[in-house]
Order: structure tokens, then sequence, then C-alpha cells
């Protein structure tokens, strides 16, 4: 009798310990991140790395892209390419462990109508973010500046009841951010938040792998590389990860600086920044810390 009483103490010590494990797990406040690319594969080569940290500490992320990308390929189209496309997204987000919605709107072909703003405060609603990504409206394809003029006329009709009214509005503005880009004019991208992504770097590679009519087809082409593509699966991964490893800047180092420490920021050999819009909520740098958790690791 008094073996069978040890036994079940012990058998609840274990079952407490473990339940203060999943306690510890799970984060204080689930945060709801939602991302919009013009294209499949937006997403990933932007935020794929800080999106897999999200997922990793337990919040929700989605990756929404504003066309079906039926146009990005040399010898595929229409419907046939955006079926590919939308099967490489939904790939791409089980290996980062998110969401990955693409809407049907053909791709080149962008434009910020009326039906496509709904769209996307549609989108935003559905998933109750705290925060909003998108591109700059300053970039080379009109895809990428109208998907960021979308994004940006839905940051304050979010919240009106009266706009979209088949979708319950948001209670709060959610904040809203642009992902980096490289455009100086009429001006270059300000990195306020940068993220560390070195231990997910190889997971981000992974989302990228997802996406092949890109990385290894359409995109090579573009570049005049396609016959530097290999053929066999490691040397193509080899491949990706020399294309898509690029070095830190300046500001990207000093934002590193700012949230981490000197000393962290000099470790770092991967991250990605993004710059806080002037729509939305603008967040202090104490609210940021509590939107980016991984900051303060």
């Amino acid at each position: 009798m008094k073996n069978k009483i040890i036994q079940t103490m012990v058998a609840l010590c274990i079952v407490c310990s473990l339940s203060n494990v999943s306690a510890q797990e799970k984060p204080k406040k689930q945060l709801n991140i939602i991302v919009f690319g013009a294209h499949p594969d937006d997403c990933d080569n932007k935020i794929g790395g800080t999106a897999a940290l999200f997922a990793k500490m337990g919040h929700r992320v989605k990756f929404v892209s504003v066309t079906n990308g039926d146009a990005g390929h040399y010898a595929k189209g229409g419907g046939n390419l955006a079926k590919i496309r939308r099967k490489e997204a939904q790939e791409a987000g089980k290996r980062l462990g998110i969401e990955y919605t693409v809407l049907d709107n053909h791709d080149g072909e962008l434009f910020p109508t009326i039906e496509v703003r709904h769209q996307v405060i549609r989108e935003i609603r559905k998933w109750d973010a705290d925060i909003v990504l998108t591109h700059r409206p300053v970039d080379y394809h009109p895809d990428h500046r109208y998907t960021g003029v979308l994004v940006q006329d839905a940051a304050y009709l979010v919240i009106v009841p009266n706009v979209t009214p088949d979708t319950p509005p948001l209670k709060k503005n959610p904040v809203f951010l642009y992902l980096q880009d490289h455009f100086q004019k009429p001006n270059e991208f300000k990195a306020d938040i940068a993220v560390d992504i070195t231990s997910v770097f190889d997971t981000k590679m992974d989302g990228l792998d997802a996406h092949s009519s890109q990385f290894y087809e359409w995109l090579p082409w573009t570049e005049g590389k396609l016959a530097e593509v290999p053929k066999e699966e490691k040397e193509k991964r080899e491949f990706l990860i020399k294309e898509w490893s690029r070095p830190i800047s300046d500001n990207v180092r000093a934002s590193l600086t700012k949230w981490y420490g000197h000393k962290k920021a000099k470790e770092a050999m991967h991250a990605e920044a993004f710059e806080i819009c002037e729509y939305g909520k603008q967040p202090t740098d104490e609210e940021i810390r509590v939107l980016f958790p991984m900051l303060n690791n």
C-alpha cells in the first residue's frame, strides 16, 4: 500500500512538472501577425526567419499573397502556374509553421481597387492582427507598390464598422510595418526594428526551397543565372544559401545593437529588419519588445 502511494505521488509530481513546462512554453499573450506580399514567395524572403521565430514561440503568423503568381515564370503561366504556386506556398507554410493564403488576383495586373482593398481589410480583421507587414510603396514592381498602397489604405479602415461591414471591425488599430528593401528614392528604408534570425536561417531556407518554381527557375532566369542552378538537391540547397545569404547592412547592424546589445549584434550572421509605418498604432520601444518578444532573448 505504501509503495502504491509513493508511486502515485511520483506520477503526480511528473504530471505537475510537465504541466509547468507546457505553461512556460506558451506565450503570456498570443500575438497575431499577418504579412502581405504581392506574390507567393515575397513574404518568405523578407520575413521568413522572423515568422519562424514567432511560430516557435507559440504566436500565430499568416502570410497572404495578394496575387496568385500566374505570370511569374518564363515557360509556365495562367491557371496551371497559379496552382503550382499555391501548392508551393502551402508547403512553405508547413515548413515555417505558419498559415499561408493566396488570393485570386492576377499577377502583373494588381491595382489598388476598392474590391482588393476590401479583401485586405477582411484578412486583417479575420486574423485579429496585432502586427501587419507589407512592402513599402516605393518598389520596382507595380504589384509590390500597390500591395503597399492597399495595406496603407486599410490601415485606418480596419476599425471602421461601416467599411466592409460583412466582417466585424477590429477593436484596436494594429502596428503597421514595412518589409526591408534597398530602394533609395524618395526615402531609403529605415531599420526601426531588426531581428537576429541566425538560429532559424536554415528554416527560412526551407521555406524558400519550397518555392522551387521561383528560386530555382524563374528568378535565376530573370538574372541570367538559370544555367548555374545545380541539378542535385544538395547542390541546389547550397546555391540557394549562397544567393540569399545577404550581408547585414550598417543601418540594420545598428538596429540590432539597439535591440540586442553590442555583443549579440556583432555575433549575428543573418537578420531581417522592419520600418514602422506612419499609419496605425505608433509603438513605444517597450511596446515593440512586447510585440517582438524575441528581442528580449
